[in-house]
């Protein structure tokens, strides 16, 4: 008999849309952030359409490279697409985990390089005027207005993020060492702070609350088309349309709600704020993502380069050029301002020409020697003068020949050297 041959456990390359769900739903509760659920869930879901677009050979790592491509040529920020890029190495490795994915390919899959990203993004920010004129175009005496001068008040005077304004509660909000705050406040990624209220702001709040009759639970509502308060909370996007609608009435385009969280911290800043309070108000694990919210690698407001103004400072004035031609000339120059010309030719920018007909001398053939001490910078001797010179002295003989040392044509200048 034969000897009995095990058969080999071969993982399937080839994933259909129900394996390719059930990897999705294992992603997605293995996250704890309902804000990375929320990301992640859309970016598993984008990479599925793709996929399932075309009947693929394999899910392996030349398929996601042709997905990174796809992803570039969306023209996509590149934050954007090493995020979807790292959901889909998570669902490779929960695949692989699974057994329906063999290790080789979601390893192959996980050495995929995202987009690099050189420098970064210039933030939004706004100045104490335009926040006020905002605050001021979202305030009135409706329940609506109420709601919205409070939100905006939170979001200029605390640096909350979306979702933690429409997550706050009215048990958060305590007094700690004299000053009200909210305390133990659970920001992005599971990074806890306490953030201090200043005293306007929770005089809006105040207005929000005994108004909408708010006394436990989530503070801010929502709201019916009568202005009548109804539900236990609100969405992100409510939060989104007002700071969006306020800032258009203000006169202000492209506000986002993020850009009020950098406004205040910016304004902390100039005000003399510490930076490391700064940081813990921000909620930052890092001070140098606190440097970038605070635009202080690079000041737009002073700039470097308006510290010159070509414009101005390149017009060629009148009295220099006078000053600075007397000067540069010599006596030479001076006695034939329309130029000397060399006999046997060179380059237009070499030697200054003048015109023959001009010469009122006699004879144009005549040479003129100039003692080589004293020769301007201004004449160079002529290439061809030596070797026209046949009759002139030679190396042989020792002597310079003077026809060489210094011969122009076209007049005869008498030598005015000392």
């Amino acid at each position: 008999m034969g000897k009995h041959r095990i058969k080999p456990n071969y993982r399937r390359r080839v994933l259909r849309l129900p394996d390719l769900d059930h990897c999705r739903l294992a992603v997605l509760n293995s996250l704890g952030s309902p804000a990375s659920r929320r990301v992640y869930e859309y970016a598993i879901n984008q990479f599925i359409a793709w996929y399932c677009s075309e009947p693929r050979l394999a899910l392996n790592r030349i398929v996601v490279v042709r997905y990174r491509m796809y992803l570039e040529s969306r023209h996509l920020a590149a934050n954007t697409i090493n995020q979807q890029l790292a959901a889909v190495r998570r669902l490779a490795h929960e695949a692989a985990d699974s057994g329906l994915l063999s290790p080789e390919l979601a390893a192959g899959i996980s050495r995929v390089e995202g987009v690099k990203q050189l420098g970064f993004r210039s933030g939004n920010w706004l100045s104490a005027e335009q926040s006020s004129e905002v605050l001021k175009h979202a305030g009135g005496e409706t329940m609506r207005a109420k709601r919205d001068y409070a939100m905006l008040a939170m979001l200029f005077g605390c640096c909350f993020r979306r979702s933690e304004l429409v997550a706050l509660e009215l048990e958060d909000i305590q007094m700690r060492q004299g000053h009200w705050a909210a305390v133990d406040l659970i920001g992005k990624g599971g990074h806890i702070r306490t953030v201090p209220i200043p005293n306007w702001v929770k005089a809006a709040l105040d207005q929000w609350t005994r108004a909408a009759g708010v006394c436990e639970g989530k503070i801010f509502r929502a709201l019916a088309w009568r202005g009548k308060v109804w539900g236990s909370g609100l969405s992100q996007n409510v939060v989104w349309y007002v700071v969006r609608t306020c800032s258009e009435r203000a006169g202000l385009e492209h506000v986002a709600p993020h850009d009020l969280r950098r406004t205040c911290a910016k304004l902390c800043h100039v005000r003399g704020g510490e930076l490391e309070q700064i940081q813990f108000l921000l909620g930052h694990a890092s001070v140098q993502t606190t440097e970038r919210y605070l635009g202080c690698k690079q000041n737009l407001g002073h700039p470097v380069n308006d510290l010159f103004d070509l414009a101005k400072d390149g017009r060629p004035h009148e009295n220099d050029a006078e000053s600075a031609l007397v000067k540069s000339s010599d006596p030479i120059e001076k006695a034939s301002p329309q130029g000397i010309e060399c006999r046997h030719g060179g380059p237009d920018h070499d030697e200054p020409v003048c015109d023959s007909s001009q010469l009122s001398l006699p004879e144009r053939t005549d040479l003129v020697e100039i003692r080589k001490d004293h020769r301007p910078h201004s004449l160079r001797r002529c290439p061809g003068a030596r070797a026209s010179r046949g009759d002139s002295g030679s190396k042989e003989d020792g002597q310079p020949d003077p026809a060489v040392v210094g011969s122009v044509g076209l007049g005869t200048l008498s030598n005015r050297t000392p």
